[in-house]
């Protein structure tokens, strides 16, 4: 399966484009509503059918684009049934195996940062959105954050993977672009380094993090799949 990974300025989020090279069948990570046509773009370069726009979580920090994405190119949008979302096309589950080509996608659920997190695993590479950052993690003082989850979904579930993994984060704000299972486990200032589950749950508790320049906006639309109110008036006329 080929990757192909794509950033927004404005929010640092990343988003990633993977598909099937014989079938040309594809699948969008994350997408981001300012970016929405940069990727129908380079779809239509590549020549790839958008079949699945996948959300790791529903994102507080900036709008997505599935819903953009659902109207444009009739694709498909995922999210999984602890999000909250009512737009959605399939609510995934743990160990969901979605189909892409000749290949799969599976879905981890990752809960912590939200109750509604998951990571999407293809052979050699999870894209782990806001749950396992580089060298960080996703914050979890709202949204039903739980650090102690989190804690064990980076622990249990994550770091089961081999260490070579590549991981390809929902973030980063360093111009970093991806890290592995290894370096994480070795390196995470927050939960590598043998840190307990009870060290974790006080940095945590301890960030003390402004909110999202975005929050406002953003999680309201993205229960909508990024449509906003404006955009759900167009679209229906």
């Amino acid at each position: 399966m080929e990757v192909h990974q794509l950033f927004d300025p404005k929010t640092s989020s990343y988003t990633y484009l993977l598909w099937d090279d014989a079938s040309r069948q594809a699948a969008l990570i994350d997408p981001v509503h300012d970016q929405v046509s940069r990727d129908i773009r380079l779809l239509r370069e590549l020549d790839l059918k958008l079949l699945y726009t996948l959300e790791t979580h529903v994102h507080a920090d900036h709008i997505t684009g599935s819903g953009l994405l659902r109207e444009s190119l009739n694709s498909l949008v995922l999210v999984h049934e602890d999000c909250g979302s009512k737009c959605a096309d399939i609510l995934v589950k743990d160990d969901d195996l979605i189909p892409l080509g000749a290949g799969k996608i599976r879905v981890m659920h990752t809960p912590g940062h939200t109750p509604g997190d998951v990571s999407y695993l293809i052979p050699g590479i999870a894209f782990t959105g806001d749950t396992l950052l580089i060298r960080g993690c996703g914050r979890t003082d709202f949204q039903s954050g739980d650090p102690g989850t989190l804690y064990d979904s980076i622990t249990r579930k994550l770091f089961t993977l081999p260490d070579d993994t590549i991981v390809y984060p929902g973030h980063d704000y360093d111009g970093r672009s991806y890290t592995t299972i290894g370096e994480e486990k070795s390196l995470n200032p927050r939960v590598g380094k043998g840190k307990s589950r009870a060290d974790f749950i006080s940095i945590m508790n301890n960030l003390k993090l402004d909110p999202p320049q975005f929050i406002h906006e953003a999680l309201p639309s993205n229960l909508r799949c990024g449509i906003t109110e404006y955009e759900q008036g167009t679209l229906h006329h």
